[in-house]
């Protein structure tokens, strides 16, 4: 039996054919920005907004100020895993502690996705990162006995990625790759204020997360 020699699948009959095995693409929502990775997606819409994705073509970028955005993505997304990891194992409400552990497993994921995207390698976040020190950054008082203090921090840290992101976006030059970089990096954290927002409603109302 015949096989592909990129899969090593077996190859009905003797039509031409394509291989698409492990192949990944890079879409571009043109609508919220969002830059969504994977072959294809259910009607060619963005999973975040529904609008019309389009394949992200981009030419390879090493200036200073692309890797700035870059650079500051990876920040913040290392700065909220260990604000999750500390905040789950720091909650005295279990549900709250599986769902920030869950939040930290979401960060993860996005690190590797912009490490895959950026072939940018990174280390762990530190163990004795403390939740004050995320408090005062995103501009929060710290309350220790309050549960949902900490999803205020949370979004709060968010709100202040999307609202640096879309400024950065705004002071870059019209049409160039930094200023595409950092309206596609508010994209993904406004997704992450949407997504905070409703699990904490959710949480208030004693009703399971989504995640």
């Amino acid at each position: 039996m015949t096989t592909c020699p990129k899969c090593h699948r077996p190859i009905e009959g003797d039509e031409p054919y394509i291989c698409c095995a492990n192949l990944e693409l890079s879409w571009k929502c043109g609508t919220c920005g969002k830059v969504s990775e994977g072959f294809a997606f259910p009607y060619g819409m963005c999973p975040y907004c529904k609008g019309k994705l389009g394949i992200l073509e981009r030419e390879p970028f090493d200036d200073r100020k692309s890797m700035d955005a870059i650079r500051a993505a990876f920040e913040i997304e290392l700065g909220g895993q260990a604000f999750y990891k500390r905040a789950a194992s720091e909650s005295k409400d279990l549900i709250l502690r599986e769902l920030f552990g869950r939040f930290a497993a979401m960060e993860q994921e996005h690190i590797e996705t912009l490490s895959k995207r950026y072939h940018a390698d990174l280390p762990p976040p530190a163990e004795d990162f403390q939740i004050d020190r995320s408090a005062i950054f995103a501009g929060v008082q710290r309350k220790p006995d309050d549960p949902e203090n900490l999803f205020r921090i949370a979004i709060a840290l968010e709100e202040r990625a999307v609202k640096f992101f879309s400024e950065q976006g705004s002071n870059s030059p019209e049409g160039s790759v930094e200023q595409d970089l950092y309206m596609e990096l508010a994209a993904e954290e406004r997704e992450h204020v949407a997504l905070l927002t409703t699990e904490c409603e959710r949480w208030k109302a004693g009703k399971a997360g989504l995640l």
